[in-house]
Parts: structure tokens; C-alpha cells; sequence
């Protein structure tokens, strides 16, 4: 909890967290803040060790993970976010408070 009544959720990526590990903490992360501070504004930062490739670009699971996880799933549910691939951003819709009950990671189905 800041000062000025937003909570600061600050999530570090590790050299050994996979895609998977990192998407859950980070959904949790965010349940949790609602949970402890319900519909307080949320700003997320976010920073990565590792996973880049010899370039120094991020490889494809964490190039993803910022890309289409956290502007896909997460941004929604937050009201400012930074991360190493985007820098500081301001979502432009307002705070979403209806977070799901869990998460599920898969391939897309398909209806019969």
C-alpha cells in the first residue's frame, strides 16, 4: 500500500522461473492485492533476470510473457504497468476488479 491508496505489486522473473511459473505468481499476485485491498488502484512492475538470447533480446517465452500475457490477461486488471520490454504504461480503460478464480494455460479449444 502506497500513500496516495494504490498498492505497488512488483514481481522479479528469475533465471530459473519458466513461463508457466512466472504466468501463475503473477496471476496470483494480482488476486491477492484484490484480496488484501479490494478495488484499490494496482500499478505492476515487473522485471526480468535472464532469459534473453545472445542479441540480448528476450527469448520467445518472455518476449510473450510481456507481450501477450501481461497486455492480454493482466493489464485489464491493473491501472499503470512497467515492464523491460514496454517501459511505463498507463492502461487507458479503467481498473477491472472481476479477477478470475484461476487461471488456465493451454492450447486454444476447439469447438466440435
Amino acid at each position: 500500500m502506497n500513500f496516495d491508496n494504490t498498492v505497488s505489486l512488483y514481481q522479479v522473473v528469475e533465471g530459473e522461473d519458466t513461463f508457466e511459473t512466472a504466468v501463475q505468481h503473477l496471476f496470483r499476485l494480482v488476486q491477492d492485492a484484490q484480496t488484501q485491498f479490494p478495488n484499490w488502484p494496482r500499478v505492476l512492475y515487473l522485471d526480468i533476470r535472464g532469459h534473453r538470447n545472445e542479441q540480448g533480446r528476450f527469448e520467445p517465452d518472455f518476449f510473450e510473457f510481456q507481450q501477450e500475457f501481461l497486455f492480454g490477461i493482466i493489464a485489464p486488471f491493473v491501472t499503470a504497468f512497467e515492464t523491460p520490454l514496454t517501459g511505463a504504461m498507463l492502461n487507458p480503460n479503467p481498473q477491472r476488479n472481476d479477477i478470475p478464480d484461476r487461471l488456465r494455460i493451454g492450447p486454444a479449444q476447439q469447438s466440435g
